[in-house]
């Protein structure tokens, strides 16, 4: 019921929202005299914000056409190789012929497409050779393809592993910490040639004991039945997966939010401003972040449910009690995936310490297979985007990471790697010095 709410007020306010379209486009018009007066440049900022708030914001492109390799600009192109029905690993392939690591980014599935990983991606193109797991929305799969669970998700990661082969590295943004640990563990078990070389943990949510947060306090103060009777609803008539159970985008976005009402509030106060004033490269910058931020898609619900429970309200992981298919989960089996947790001094979301835990889980692993980096000033988004994210966390990340790649120790056995640092040391020195 309110979902199909939800649909029937976008409906609604499609008169109001084409009316405000069309103000903001006619009193922009370099055209019309008044769009050079601040009642002109007043009205059309009103339109535009009307437009905005009431619109529903599709799925955003990564839009990564080119990177920088060793000074030289290549092409990237953007590569499906493997699909399923509820995920696509896609390829960012660069036109060179330089050999880096190659690395699986889980982006995660918790309300947000995997374009928010996009400056994530960019940062890594130039030293990495990058694949993503880009997520479908819910709503858009047909109940006939059947459901996706916890279980399920952790089978995708084998699966994605698999299909990329031995030497590979996986990094966990956040939410899939979890599954991605337990994935490992199974190969682990199974002494699958195709485990990961390094397994990188972005803030994620391995023990929410520790240092708990309002999100996880949120989890834990209410029972599993509330969330089934209050967040799970059915898509609505107009999507292709119309009656399947799901936690709405809308639902986790306004939850979100509400965190930080004040701070969106006055981030859409100063884009009016903005607008009234003629700065355009400030509310340019607002329109990228935000229709990247208000771009949501659905879980389903057995997904989410399960998540629920065994992450954040029973804690099976860190208890040692989390199964997968009939299966205990070990991560002290974990011998041949060096591991690296990476934490934000600000947090929010996912307190410092919880994503450290998993050095606790991995018993089997020497000193010389861990890293731990504890960023200062940073929370929960400043982890894997932005400044610090480019400037200090990566080049810790990406040091681990040649650290345990067989092909870069190979070549340093075989006396090049030398070659290869310099290339590293030349690009970064490119990359701090003025256009």
């Amino acid at each position: 019921m309110l979902y199909d709410m939800h649909e029937m007020q976008h409906l609604a306010l499609m008169p109001f929202r084409f009316t405000a379209e069309a103000l903001q486009h006619f009193f922009s018009n370099p055209w019309v005299p008044a769009a050079y007066t601040r009642f002109g440049r007043t009205v059309a900022a009103y339109g535009e914000l009307m437009e905005r708030t009431t619109r529903k914001y599709r799925k955003p492109l990564f839009g990564l056409h080119s990177t920088v390799v060793d000074g030289k600009t290549v092409t990237v192109r953007e590569e499906a190789v493997l699909q399923t029905d509820f995920c696509t690993l896609l390829h960012f392939a660069r036109q060179c012929d330089q050999q880096d690591p190659r690395v699986l980014v889980v982006a995660p599935l918790s309300g947000h497409y995997a374009t928010l990983l996009r400056g994530t991606v960019e940062a890594m193109l130039p030293g990495h050779d990058v694949y993503i797991t880009d997520w479908v929305d819910a709503r858009e799969v047909p109940l006939r393809q059947g459901s996706f669970d916890l279980d399920d998700y952790i089978d995708l990661i084998r699966q994605f592993l698999r299909h990329l082969g031995p030497n590979t590295h996986v990094m966990a943004v956040c939410q899939p910490s979890v599954p991605v640990l337990a994935a490992v563990s199974l190969m682990a078990e199974d002494d699958d040639p195709c485990q990961p070389s390094s397994m990188t943990l972005m803030g994620g949510p391995v023990d929410t004991r520790v240092n708990p947060t309002a999100v996880n306090e949120f989890a834990t103060s209410r029972p599993l039945s509330w969330f089934v009777d209050n967040v799970i609803h059915s898509a609505p008539f107009n999507c292709a997966g119309r009656g399947r159970l799901v936690y709405p985008g809308f639902v986790q976005l306004t939850g979100f939010m509400s965190m930080n009402l004040d701070r969106h509030v006055d981030a859409h106060i100063k884009l009016f401003q903005h607008l009234v004033h003629g700065d355009g490269d400030s509310a340019e910058q607002h329109r990228e972040f935000y229709d990247e931020y208000l771009s949501v898609l659905d879980l389903p619900a057995e997904f989410y449910l399960q998540t629920i429970e065994t992450v954040f309200q029973e804690h099976f992981l860190p208890r040692g009690m989390m199964v997968s298919r009939n299966r205990r989960i070990d991560p002290s089996r974990i011998r041949k995936t060096a591991l690296m947790t990476v934490e934000g001094e600000k947090d929010d979301i996912t307190g410092p310490g919880q994503c450290l835990a998993a050095h606790n889980l991995c018993t089997g692993l020497s000193n010389t297979m861990r890293r731990h980096h504890l960023q200062p000033k940073v929370g929960h988004y400043g982890i894997f985007n932005g400044r610090r994210w480019r400037e200090e966390i990566l080049p810790n990340v990406s040091d681990f990471i040649r650290c345990h790649d067989s092909a870069v120790l190979a070549r340093k056995a075989a006396g090049r790697d030398d070659l290869v640092g310099m290339g590293i040391v030349m690009r970064r020195l490119r990359e701090m010095l003025p256009a």
